[in-house]
């Protein structure tokens, strides 16, 4: 239980609507155009079982003054009239409406593969963290709403008018398609801990209602993090699915996640952190042991220490390999396939070796690591076999509904 939670819980309306609705006035307008973006992205809200679209704040863990930046010791903003410059509320707009965009861009990727999951328990988890997207892009959308006025009136209906699904989310990211589970577990594993990291770093946000906001955004996203490391794992322990097409599949997803971290030498970053809307990874823990800050390189510090999890991570599923593995699992080094940052678009190995090759050369070293248009077809086969080792439904995944009428 969170020490002093706040609901806000909505009954969703089900009608059909105009897809570029006016600007919402209220929070119930929005919730109407909300209704009319489910639909019109084809999620029954019936799937949602007896999950419940709320608003949630923790506020004892938000925290009540300022921890780091220039403002330091004064007291956490509660609402935007107090935070004392136009620059930093146009930031925090900006970061909440990012936070929101890929919330709701995630469901417009997965949504199609409720009707192809492997399992009834993968069913009910994918629906479940569909369900818990939605919800953590409902919160962005509340904050501004209540609390930036036009401004985040208009931010607010922009989220339910970009689509995924016809490339225009402002990350690139949540632009890819996910055409089947072996993505969605990648994906689950490697991009939702990025997730994570952006969640801790606006925990401490020297404006309140978003820090108070990370809390139960973060116990959530704990389930999807669960559910790509359990996804992987199983497969392994199914032993279907080729180990080398198993890794070309990381690579493409943890290249993903390491641009989601944004340039490595961010003046937004930057200024976040002097302003004190955003902190390190572990920002709280720093101060305790007297860690100094760089704030010249926060992105890439944030990414080194999601780089060293994620290691980790991998690590743990190589303890499911068969004892004959010709090579362990591994995560692809920060340089390569790079679309963002100082790395960008250079040519780098798995291993982070400058790539002295020719072009032709290179292009087959990238058959080799990324997949393939032949790994695609050969997962067609793949899929119509037992891939996936089975997990159960518990009674009480059961009885929520979640995913059962899909």
């Amino acid at each position: 239980m969170f020490a002093r939670t706040c609901s806000h819980t909505v009954h969703v309306p089900r009608r059909l609507g105009n897809p570029m609705a006016e600007l919402p006035k209220t929070w119930d307008d929005w919730i109407s155009n909300f209704s009319d973006w489910q639909q019109r992205v084809g999620f029954n809200p019936d799937w949602l079982g007896d999950f419940e679209l709320s608003v949630l704040f923790d506020w004892d863990r938000a925290g009540d003054t300022i921890e780091y930046g220039d403002y330091s010791g004064r007291t956490k903003w509660e609402r935007s009239l107090q935070v004392p410059h136009q620059n930093i509320r146009d930031s925090l707009v900006s970061m909440i409406t990012v936070q929101g965009d890929t919330e709701f861009a995630s469901v417009e990727q997965q949504r199609h593969l409720l009707a192809t999951a492997p399992t009834d328990y993968d069913r009910y988890a994918a629906a479940r963290i569909m369900a818990e997207e939605q919800r953590h892009g409902w919160q962005m959308a509340y904050l501004l709403m209540t609390y930036f006025g036009q401004q985040g009136a208009r931010e607010a209906q922009k989220l339910l008018e970009r689509n995924a699904q016809d490339g225009n989310r402002l990350l690139g990211a949540f632009n890819r398609p996910m055409p089947h589970w072996l993505d969605f577990f990648c994906y689950t594993m490697f991009v939702d801990r990025d997730g994570k990291f952006q969640l801790g770093m606006l925990s401490t946000s020297a404006f309140k209602p978003l820090a108070a906001s990370m809390g139960p955004m973060l116990k959530e996203e704990s389930f999807h993090l669960g559910t790509g490391s359990n996804g992987l794992r199983r497969v392994i322990k199914a032993g279907v699915v080729p180990l080398d097409m198993l890794q070309r599949f990381f690579n493409k997803w943890v290249s993903t996640a390491h641009d989601l971290f944004g340039t490595d030498s961010s003046s937004s970053a930057h200024w976040a952190y002097v302003w004190g809307i955003k902190g390190r990874w572990d920002e709280r823990k720093k101060a305790v042991e007297g860690i100094e800050v760089d704030k010249e390189v926060l992105n890439e510090e944030s990414r080194g220490h999601y780089h060293d999890e994620i290691v980790a991570e991998v690590e743990k599923l190589n303890k499911y390999l068969p004892e004959d593995a010709d090579a362990k699992l591994f995560v692809a080094h920060e340089n390569f396939n790079r679309e963002i940052g100082d790395y960008a678009g250079k040519r780098y190995t798995v291993t982070g070796e400058p790539f002295t090759g020719t072009d032709e050369e290179w292009n087959g070293y990238i058959s080799e690591i990324l997949p393939t248009k032949e790994d695609e077809e050969n997962l067609k086969q793949i899929f119509q076999e037992e891939w996936i080792e089975n997990k159960p439904l518990s009674p009480r995944q059961v009885a929520s509904g979640i995913g059962a009428t899909v």
